[in-house]
């Protein structure tokens, strides 16, 4: 423990960094989240390490962590977007020129009807601006 505080952090991160080189998906596993919600788990696992003087207690205990982790994130993608979901997500790309096409590559798993409404309503709301008509359809970000 080199420091006064942050040791575990600092290994924490480090381990992120590790496994996200051969392993991307690490960069949107929230660790540090699952570890506050019960960080007497993590403490414990620790502390059992050291008495042991092995590291099998919390290596199990980080597994079960990028698990749950795991879960949270395939539960997360899985979900189904409302309209305004997608909208927010949409402008947040920052996307000023584009069509209904790029709408529909982004969210490649609506209908060509539910872009159309999502569109309608984006522009209704405000978000960006329609000018065309039928397949000359263009929108601009506000």
């Amino acid at each position: 423990h080199p420091q006064m505080d942050g040791n575990g952090r600092m290994g924490r991160l480090w381990q992120t960094l590790i496994l996200m080189e051969k392993y991307p998906i690490f960069e949107f596993l929230p660790f540090e989240t699952l570890i506050s919600r019960d960080q007497e788990k993590y403490y414990k696992a620790l502390a059992e390490s050291d008495k042991s003087g092995k590291s099998t207690k919390f290596i199990e205990y980080m597994l079960e962590v990028i698990d749950n982790s795991l879960s949270e994130l395939l539960d997360f993608n899985n979900r189904t977007l409302t309209e305004k979901d997608r909208l927010s997500y949409f402008v947040s790309l920052k996307i000023h020129d584009f069509t209904r096409k790029d709408y529909m590559n982004i969210f490649k798993d609506i209908s060509t009807a539910t872009a159309s409404r999502d569109l309608k309503k984006g522009a209704e709301l405000g978000f960006f601006e329609k000018t065309g008509e039928k397949n000359k359809t263009r929108y601009r970000l506000k």
